[in-house]
């Protein structure tokens, strides 16, 4: 059976600087779990992996998309099991690296994701009714058809409300069916990284004063002048969104650093409940007092030993 090695957790763990060390160390390769850092010319606001780590250690699911197009997890899902075939093909050992928990879940649980594309016209008359009603009133749609995924879903992801939505509509068939899962055909060992609170938004705050530094606000300028719309799904992650506001007057660039830094917190906090600490598939290594990647190493070497010995 073949092997993947998944590193989650919450943002601004160490992610990417772990898999790529230890994917240098072990001939590895990374298949991306950001739901972000696939559009191409969002490079800073994403935190995407450098020019010299890409160079170290190949990335696959990185700029594959225009920020316009969108991106599904339907999609996600099929590319990355391409990834990983050709990645296994060559005996190259696979490291699934991310934050949006929906993804990661989804492939190492083995989800049936519907192959569902985006309807314009009909996201765009759900997200009016969402303006006018408020997210509620999605939020009762989706109850009458799928109690399931409007339970899990609650008011106040808009973007998800749509989304149940809009494959009930053009299916017939609510999106929690779809949640059906087939055992995966490689064996997988979770290793999540975790941080206490306060440090953790210390590194978080760090990081948003890096990514001003590093030109965030000409990147989305950039993006602007292009044709990007600050309305695309793609426009609407954090640090986008708020620099987008400051750009069009509504926010200091004061306000907005607070904004991003205050959203991204909760981001943090919502990553967390997704890989729930007390998973026990997930093996934790606390990143607080220092580099993981010693004990990380050990855990990887392990797996991958007694597999091939298998």
């Amino acid at each position: 059976m073949s092997r993947l090695v998944a590193i989650v957790g919450p943002t601004a763990t160490g992610k990417t600087a772990l898999a790529v060390s230890l994917a240098e160390r072990l001939g590895g390769e990374i298949v991306n779990a950001d739901s972000r850092q696939v559009y191409r010319g969002m490079d800073i606001g994403t935190a995407k992996p450098t020019a010299d780590q890409r160079a170290r250690v190949r990335h696959w699911l990185i700029d594959v998309t225009d920020p316009e197009e969108g991106f599904s997890l339907g999609r996600f899902v099929e590319m990355a099991g391409g990834a990983l075939s050709d990645i296994w093909s060559r005996g190259r050992p696979a490291f699934l690296v991310g934050g949006s928990g929906q993804y990661v879940w989804a492939l190492l649980e083995g989800w049936r994701v519907p192959r569902v594309p985006p309807d314009r016209t009909l996201r765009r008359e759900l997200e009016a009714l969402a303006e006018r009603e408020g997210p509620q009133a999605l939020e009762r749609e989706l109850a009458a058809v799928d109690p399931e995924a409007a339970s899990r879903i609650g008011p106040r992801n808009v973007r998800r409300l749509v989304r149940a939505l809009e494959v009930y509509r053009l299916t017939g068939q609510p999106i929690s069916a779809w949640r059906a899962r087939r055992a995966p055909d490689f064996d997988s060992l979770i290793i999540g990284l975790r941080c206490e609170r306060q440090e953790l938004y210390r590194r978080i705050d760090g990081r948003v004063e890096a990514m001003l530094a590093a030109g965030l606000v000409e990147e989305v300028r950039n993006l602007l002048a292009r044709g990007y719309r600050p309305d695309l799904p793609a426009m609407s992650g954090i640090g986008y969104r708020q620099v987008c506001q400051h750009l069009a007057g509504e926010l200091s660039l004061e306000e907005a650093v607070e904004r991003i830094k205050t959203e991204t917190h909760r981001l943090a906090r919502m990553q967390h409940t997704w890989f729930r600490a007390d998973d026990p598939r997930i093996r934790w290594l606390d990143v607080t007092g220092g580099d993981p990647f010693a004990r990380a190493l050990s855990l990887v070497e392990g797996f991958l030993l007694a597999k091939l010995r298998v």
